[in-house]
């Protein structure tokens, strides 16, 4: 079914953080292979299919780029900043999972490289996912 909107919509991405337990926690990321922000490092994530939820979504991005499954997540926040994307008006919706310890990864899909990284060494992170990291530490930090 076709439909005309008078406003023009914003794309919807999501997002997945995974962090480790333990004395030293680590968070996954991945090197972007693709512009914007080719070479930089990101959470897993992407755009949202017609067809899923956003945590689905999240779930989805996070194997496909990485090859790690999770079941549960749990929702950080909407981050909806007007340029918080150059390729045009996108709000994401990240979710951060808990894992026992880091498993094997790989980049996958347009992620060039999978990678584990300490909490206390984070490179630059691309677009505001140094936010949602500071947002996701202060929620784990809870549990």
């Amino acid at each position: 079914m076709a439909f005309t909107y008078d406003y023009p919509r914003p794309a919807v991405t999501a997002d997945c953080v995974v962090v480790t337990k333990g004395k030293e926690p680590q968070v996954l990321l991945i090197q972007r292979g693709k512009e914007p922000f080719k070479g930089c490092w990101a959470f897993p994530g992407g755009f949202m299919n017609m067809d899923e939820t956003a945590e689905q979504c999240a779930i989805r991005e996070l194997e496909e780029e990485t090859g790690l499954k999770v079941t549960e997540i749990h929702q950080i926040g909407v981050y909806s900043k007007v340029d918080r994307d150059p390729r045009g008006r996108t709000v994401t919706m990240a979710y951060f999972a808990v894992i026992d310890y880091p498993r094997k990864v790989k980049g996958l899909d347009d992620a060039a490289k999978a990678q584990w990284f300490p909490l206390s060494a984070l490179p630059k992170l691309a677009f505001d996912h140094e936010d949602i990291m500071t947002d996701a530490m202060k929620l784990i930090q809870q549990l």
